[in-house]
């Protein structure tokens, strides 16, 4: 019979007191004050057979409703697209799986050419000159950067447009505390970054501006304009990328911008109810030596064989503490491999025509859901898989009624935004067929 677990017998206690040189398990505890120990056994249950075991944690898990069961148009920064059956084939083989840190590069050649693949991918989607090997998120890597920025330019402040994530926003609030740094938004106006309201508050004081592409509206920002205004008071550029968009959209590296991060999560990474992600980090030459994290380079062995090794590493668990640029201290390597996976197994058409099927979609979907009665686009600039609409309804009513009918509806924007309460954003994504996208503006009609 194969066991999955090796149980502990009392033959097994016995042998490991005996080398601790104690008695019982309860001496193990000697050093804990009567006073704060538990004085009674823990609420959790009898125990249960492992039969009895999995059949409660099936009945648990039967409990939650996923994407396979419903219809989504929820994104908000979590996006169902299409995933190559390669990625979970290659992910699942223990070279990758099991990997952590390579920190004995000549035996973790396989994950350090994957990481070094991934650089290279995110630098030619980005059009930026240099990667690191994945962040935990795109929302810390976004903060990263702005500490990095500041650090740079030995200067107090950043300023982030309010059409960037909200929960980004808060991560960069909660970084900057920590190292004493102003944060100020920029207001924005038809779901785009004001440019008179950057050029007002973007002076010698502030460090970088941030700015999201496509926004937190799905709106496509003017991205060269906004950074003539932060280079012309010597600010750093960052922008913060969906990385599917950029099989499209001309790369920020193209259009000024400084730093380029995101989150990978569109690229190989399901929902799976919020995560891990996965985030990247790509600069220009400039900032290569002040980036956080590790990047992975390739060199040549004493036999002038190909080979990789970490090239830059400067943070914490290698340097001393006052000199790492960052205290990042590991990365989302499997995830990072199953993004590179993704791309390598799209290829450059693939991935382009990967971008266009969301825009196409989308658009499909804004152009009936705006023809409906009571329903209206608020915002006229251009986007890319996602748009907002002002609903004749409450948001919450929107959806409630159509979850009845296995339907996620879209996020709430009145929840972080309350000048947009009754305001809907849509996100249609590649997955979604034109009979979905039928049936989901025929519910809508009928609701008022």
């Amino acid at each position: 019979m194969v066991h999955r677990y090796f149980p502990q017998t009392e033959e097994d206690r016995k042998e490991m007191l005996s080398f601790l040189g104690v008695e019982s398990v309860e001496e193990l505890f000697q050093d804990i004050p009567e006073a704060v120990r538990l004085k009674r056994t823990l609420k959790v249950g009898e125990g249960l057979s492992e039969g009895e075991l999995m059949r409660h944690m099936r009945n648990l898990a039967g409990k939650n409703t996923d994407l396979t069961q419903l219809v989504s148009f929820l994104g908000a920064g979590v996006y169902e697209h299409y995933i190559p059956s390669v990625v979970s084939h290659l992910l699942s083989r223990s070279e990758f799986y099991t990997a952590y840190t390579p920190y004995q590069p000549e035996i973790s050649q396989g994950e350090l050419q994957a990481m070094f693949e991934f650089q290279t991918m995110v630098c030619e989607i980005t059009g930026m000159e240099v990667a690191n090997s994945s962040m935990y998120d795109g929302a810390t890597a976004l903060a990263e950067a702005a500490m990095m920025a500041a650090g740079d330019k030995k200067r107090k402040k950043v300023i982030i447009s309010r059409a960037v994530h909200p929960e980004a926003r808060e991560v960069l609030t909660a970084y900057a505390h920590g190292q004493g740094i102003q944060v100020e938004e920029v207001a924005f106006e038809e779901g785009l970054t004001s440019l008179e309201d950057l050029e007002r508050k973007m002076d010698e004081t502030v460090a970088a501006f941030i700015v999201q592409y496509p926004n937190f509206f799905g709106a496509v920002e003017d991205l060269s304009s906004l950074g003539e205004v932060v280079h012309r008071k010597k600010g750093v550029f960052i922008v913060s990328a969906n990385p599917v968009s950029l099989g499209l959209l001309t790369p920020p590296g193209r259009m000024g911008a400084d730093v380029v991060v995101g989150d990978m999560q569109p690229l190989g990474i399901p929902p799976q109810f919020g995560g891990p992600h996965c985030g990247y980090f790509a600069v220009t030459s400039t900032y290569m030596r002040k980036i956080p994290g590790r990047i992975v380079g390739e060199t040549k062995d004493e036999k002038g064989r190909r080979g990789f090794v970490l090239t830059l590493q400067a943070r914490e668990q290698h340097i001393r503490r006052e000199k790492a640029t960052s205290n990042i201290c590991s990365n989302q390597a499997l995830n990072a491999v199953a993004a590179a996976i993704t791309m390598a197994a799209l290829g450059r058409k693939g991935y382009a025509e990967l971008a266009r099927l969301n825009f196409q979609k989308a658009h499909y979907a804004e152009h009936l859901i705006s023809a409906l009665p009571g329903y209206e686009n608020p915002f006229k600039a251009p986007f890319f898989n996602e748009f907002v609409v002002k609903t004749p309804i409450p948001v919450r009513e929107i959806q409630e009624r159509l979850l009845r009918h296995g339907i996620l509806a879209g996020y709430d924007l009145g929840k972080k935004y309350p000048e947009l309460e009754n305001h809907l954003l849509i996100a249609v994504t590649d997955l979604r067929t034109k009979e979905e996208v039928d049936r989901f503006v025929r519910l809508l009609e009928g609701l008022q």
